[in-house]
């Protein structure tokens, strides 16, 4: 996974099925050939020639499904020939094999088509991602970001998980959200949060005030279009600051879960004292956002994640021991932490990953060690 940057789906597995397939009909002609050949007199295998066209409308084109049928055709029409078969029944097994053959062409049209409209959807989909989910430079300031994202919709780029991370003057600022439930709606309230966080983020005086900016973003969006279902829904979001004058990380919780603090060799919690309600449940009573402050210094990392990490269940029904895990990481490169959890998690949840995946690791880097200051002559002598 690319420092910083989205989780790419590996494609190796899904070309190399790809490509037997498309020798796969070839294949088949040739067995029921060879069957038919080294078989006995009263035994013929020709009829199923059919099985090659069938199958070529998996994989082929139209123009390569019906070549593929004029071969079997043609195979049929020779085999039949040697084995002296009546004219009748070549006919009769020629008109047979051409119904296979038309209806494997328009079986092929049809996917084809299909496969067509899904990847301009796709394309249209991985812009959507880059617009509204940025990949994450590798470095802002003194933080280094490592990113781990997974949608839970099959073949999805973006789901409910919302994150965005930017450098302003005196430091850098991050927001790591999940919104409440799944699919297009959820994608719609993280966009309209995304963006009212981007417009605010550089000018707004602290996390306070950000969160603020946040929850009027939502409410007049829901006010501008009340049949919208993002009006409906809430997020908990999670609000950082890390100033570049301060070994510090300044946080505010609305309803997210605390992220984990690997500091001086320990991982624990982060401990809000007044968490905030998440993001469109805040008019339910007054309340204020209270901005905690937790040590970050050179060496020290945090771990920001959503609950699709920390609610995986395995068959017992156990949550996923994100804090042991980690723990037993401390010792791992940065870069390796969020592969290891992805796979882990994998392999932990009873089935699989069943719900969006964000992550987010910063680390405050080491700092560099000091050169010995070269000998003046003075001391030389």
């Amino acid at each position: 996974m690319p420092l910083g940057g989205h989780r790419v789906p590996g494609t190796t597995g899904t070309r190399t099925q790809f490509n037997l397939g498309l020798g796969l009909p070839f294949l088949a002609l040739a067995l029921v050939v060879i069957a038919d050949l080294v078989g006995a007199e009263t035994q013929h295998f020709d009829r199923l020639l059919v099985i090659g066209p069938a199958l070529a409308a998996i994989t082929w084109n139209v123009r390569g499904t019906l070549a593929v049928g004029v071969l079997a055709m043609v195979l049929r029409l020779v085999l039949a020939v040697a084995q002296g078969d009546p004219a009748s029944d070549i006919i009769s097994a020629e008109l047979v094999l051409a119904a296979v053959i038309a209806a494997s062409v328009w079986v092929s049209e049809v996917r084809t088509r299909y496969e067509r409209d899904l990847s301009e959807v796709t394309a249209v989909a991985e812009v959507v991602q880059r617009v509204l989910l940025r990949p994450l430079a590798p470095r802002l300031g003194r933080v280094e970001m490592h990113l781990l994202y997974v949608s839970a919709a099959a073949k999805a780029r973006i789901g409910g998980d919302f994150y965005e991370a930017v450098q302003v003057p005196g430091g850098v600022r991050v927001m790591l959200g999940d919104v409440q439930g799944k699919g297009l709606g959820a994608v719609e309230t993280a966009s309209v949060l995304l963006g009212s966080y981007r417009a605010a983020v550089a000018d707004a005086p602290d996390l306070a005030a950000l969160a603020d900016r946040l929850e009027e973003g939502l409410r007049q969006y829901g006010a501008w279009d009340p049949d919208s279902d993002a009006a409906e829904r809430f997020a908990t979001v999670l609000l950082l600051e890390l100033p570049d004058d301060e070994d510090v990380v300044r946080l505010l919780s609305c309803g997210h879960p605390a992220p984990l603090l690997q500091h001086d060799g320990r991982v624990r919690p982060v401990a809000f004292t007044a968490p905030s309600l998440p993001v469109n449940l805040a008019g339910l009573y007054a309340s204020r956002h209270v901005v905690e402050e937790a040590p970050f210094g050179p060496g020290d990392r945090l771990l920001l994640f959503t609950d699709g990490v920390s609610e995986t269940r395995d068959r017992a029904g156990d949550f996923y021991p994100l804090r042991e895990r980690l723990g037993a990481w401390a010792a791992e490169p940065a870069d390796r932490v969020l592969p290891l959890l992805h796979h882990d998690l994998a392999d932990y949840g009873a089935a699989g990953l069943d719900d969006d995946v964000a992550a987010l690791l910063l680390v405050r880097p080491p700092a560099p060690a000091a050169l010995p200051e070269p000998a003046t002559p003075e001391a030389a002598r």
